[in-house]
């Protein structure tokens, strides 16, 4: 059986930099998206779940799913701000979403075999979706078997203004034991530095290991996730902009030692449109890519 892409499309738009939704920014109008579910049929993907909004769907499908037609299975699921367990309500006047780990769970009932989790609008290079389906393809039939992509930071920076980034601490076996989120990270000279939670300016490896929200979970992992939201749920339901993240899941299991999650690590360079300003080197990207003769165009 081949592993299932998962592609987090609901909050497309926030991270755009003021762009519209589903601009493209290849060089016949290919979207990012595009780019990873062509990379993803590369390397072995056999279906594609995107997670999206509601009111979003039409235009979605009209733009970005009529384009697969024949190149792939595709479903869509659907995050909303009152798909809760029974007994959960959002609190009065809360319009943020619930986060990764919630649009992830929207997945329960469609997806049924070693999966990979990605956002929409990251481009993570056809390396890293090899890497994802040959670790996928491995523990089929296994449970507690996870994995992460892990960059390494020097290749996920912008450069106009700072990011965030999970950065990994992974042990001499290649398992992840824990990830910290930095903020106000960016190069400055020959250093990569980020802000801590004092305010203090902080140097961090080039070579470290970063998390993109590029993730490979067996289907047990949504029991696990579903138990780990209710418990969210009861201490920050009803709080208006809380959230419940991928990371938050997936470091409790670590350890509490239900689970192992590999990093396999990627040379591939990220890139994506954190600001308005990155627009223009993204396009500039994607042409190279397709000069080189490493894309055709249009994709699909």
């Amino acid at each position: 059986m081949k592993p299932t892409l998962y592609i987090m499309a609901a909050g497309m738009g926030s991270r755009y930099g003021g762009l519209k939704q589903l601009d493209g920014l290849g060089p016949s109008g290919e979207t990012i998206m595009d780019y990873s579910v062509y990379d993803a049929l590369r390397a072995g993907f056999g279906k594609i779940v995107f997670v999206i909004r509601h009111d979003f769907e039409q235009e979605f499908r009209e733009k970005i799913i009529s384009k697969y037609e024949g190149h792939v299975p595709v479903e869509v699921v659907f995050q909303d701000l009152n798909a809760l367990p029974e007994g959960f309500a959002p609190a009065e006047g809360r319009v943020k979403p619930w986060g990764t780990g919630h649009a992830v769970l929207m997945g329960k009932d469609v997806v049924k075999e070693p999966f990979g989790v990605i956002n929409a609008d990251d481009y993570y290079g056809a390396e890293s979706f090899r890497v994802l389906a040959d670790f996928l393809r491995s523990v089929e039939g296994k449970s507690g078997a996870y994995c992460m992509v892990g960059f390494r930071i020097g290749n996920t920076l912008s450069e106009n203004g700072t990011v965030s980034r999970g950065v990994c601490n992974v042990n001499e076996e290649g398992f992840l034991t824990g990830v910290k989120e930095c903020h106000g990270i960016e190069r400055k000279g020959d250093e990569i530095v980020h802000v801590t939670e004092e305010g203090v300016t902080e140097a961090l490896p080039s070579d470290g290991c970063v998390s993109m929200n590029m993730w490979g979970f067996t289907p047990d992992y949504f029991d696990y996730s579903e138990k780990a939201f209710i418990e969210f749920l009861k201490e920050h339901g009803n709080e208006l902009k809380s959230e419940f993240y991928i990371p938050t899941v997936v470091n409790d299991l670590i350890n509490d030692g239900s689970i192992t999650l590999k990093v396999e690590p990627t040379e591939s360079k990220w890139f994506g449109v954190t600001y308005a300003a990155d627009r223009e080197a993204t396009e500039a990207q994607f042409k190279k890519l397709v000069d080189e003769g490493l894309y055709p165009t249009p994709l699909f």
